[in-house]
């Protein structure tokens, strides 16, 4: 069941770190576990991540770097203090439901200094849930993706296409090119957008999980400040700067330019029934 459901996985990893990971399933004894790491690095030059079963109702998870990570920990050791700052705001978000343990290291105030660091997590699950591979698949949702999300920004993968900077084919079907708006349209803002306001509508508060099941991922970010009316560029904090908007919503604050409609005006247009 568990291997059928590895893609599932590996796309949840994808769209919250920003990079392409490969997983395995692991065999330990009657119960099943997990390895994920980054597949342009492999298992022995990067980030490893394992998942497995603790006790009945628990999960472990380990973080650590390959033998052979000397290349991608000196691009670590070059991340700017913003990376920096994300990543921490990643795991703490993961402290939020899961016992965490970075050994060698005093509060929030970690560095990845040398091979050695891990990140140890333990997290317990509900007991109301179905099967086993319902508890992994939620483990790797509220652990192991922000944890190697949080690797992904200090290692500087390259993030998402902006859409809106896109040039369009001539010929429909052709080729076209993208230029990429790294800071603003990062995805790891974007994970920490939703884990910190949840992943409903700030303004309808659509729940599309609850209303559309496995198709409900739909939920998109929103800058209250435009990254085109910005005067020169700077760091958004996901806390204060982004929201969470439905389809819906998003395109109608949209509708009026520069400035999008605030939340507040939105939300008079819906309880008049026009703007």
């Amino acid at each position: 069941m568990l291997a059928r459901k590895l893609d599932l996985i590996a796309d949840a990893l994808a769209l919250g770190t920003g990079a392409t990971t490969a997983v395995r399933v692991l065999e330990t004894g009657r119960r099943k576990g997990l390895r994920i790491w980054f597949n342009d690095l492999d298992e022995k030059h990067g980030p490893v991540a394992e998942l497995k079963p603790h006790g009945l109702k628990s999960h472990s998870v380990s973080l650590g770097f390959g033998s052979f990570s000397a290349r991608v920990l000196e691009q670590i050791s070059n991340a700017s203090l913003e990376d920096v700052q994300l990543a921490r705001s990643l795991v703490r978000s993961v402290a939020q439901s899961a016992e965490i343990d970075i050994p060698g290291h005093l509060g929030d105030e970690w560095l990845v200094r040398d091979g050695g660091f891990r990140i140890e997590a333990l997290y317990r699950h509900d007991q109301n849930l179905p099967h086993e591979d319902a508890a992994i698949i939620e483990t790797c949702r509220e652990v192991i993706i922000p944890l190697m999300a949080a690797m992904a920004e200090l290692i500087g993968y390259d993030v998402v296409e902006d859409p809106s900077v896109s040039e369009i084919p001539e010929v429909e079907g052709g080729l076209s090119r993208a230029t990429v708006s790294r800071r603003e349209r990062n995805p790891r803002n974007r994970l920490l957008c939703l884990r910190i306001h949840g992943a409903y509508c700030g303004c309808c508060r659509l729940d599309p999980k609850s209303r559309y099941g496995d198709a409900g991922g739909i939920i998109e970010v929103h800058h209250l400040e435009p990254v085109s009316m910005l005067g020169h560029p700077r760091p958004y904090d996901p806390e204060t700067d982004l929201v969470p908007l439905c389809p819906n919503c998003h395109r109608a604050v949209h509708t009026r330019r520069p400035w999008p409609l605030t939340l507040e005006e939105l939300a008079a247009c819906m309880e008049t029934g026009h703007a």
